[in-house]
């Protein structure tokens, strides 16, 4: 039976920003979710089992802080690791009220490729080997 993809969720308004989030990112076996606002992120949330959001805070209409209180409110979101992207200085308050809203980090724009990297490796392993403990269970 094949693996299926892990899937992270890319949250940005600017294209530019989604194509070089996922030129950085591209693996095999690493399915990459693109949305340009919190609507169109919490319609892929409902359809698809995410393994890491990387939210850009500043967006029209709903801030990545906003989308990540709404993931916090719902079960099957509610335990999605989030990423914060942000191209201002991260305050402390900024930096509290990311962390209460379940951010498991923040990255500054732009984004240090490797830095990027490393983390988004350290996520996809875990969902990996998540994977592979449900589908040892499954055949006991």
């Amino acid at each position: 039976m094949p693996n299926r993809p892990i899937k992270f969720l890319l949250v940005d308004d600017l294209d530019a920003n989604l194509l070089a989030l996922e030129g950085l990112l591209e693996r095999d076996g690493l399915q990459l979710l693109k949305a340009r606002s919190g609507h169109e992120a919490l319609e892929l949330l409902l359809l698809h089992d995410i393994a890491l959001a990387l939210i850009d805070v500043q967006m029209p209409e709903m801030s990545g802080f906003e989308l990540a209180e709404l993931m916090r409110g719902t079960e099957r979101t509610r335990t999605v690791p989030i990423i914060f992207l942000t191209a201002g200085v991260v305050d402390q308050q900024r930096r509290i009220r990311g962390y209460e809203t379940g951010a498991v980090d923040f990255l500054p724009k732009p984004i240090d490729p490797e830095n990027l990297r490393n983390k988004a490796d350290t996520f996809y392993e875990l969902a990996r080997q998540r994977e592979e403990l449900k589908e040892s269970e499954n055949l006991l």
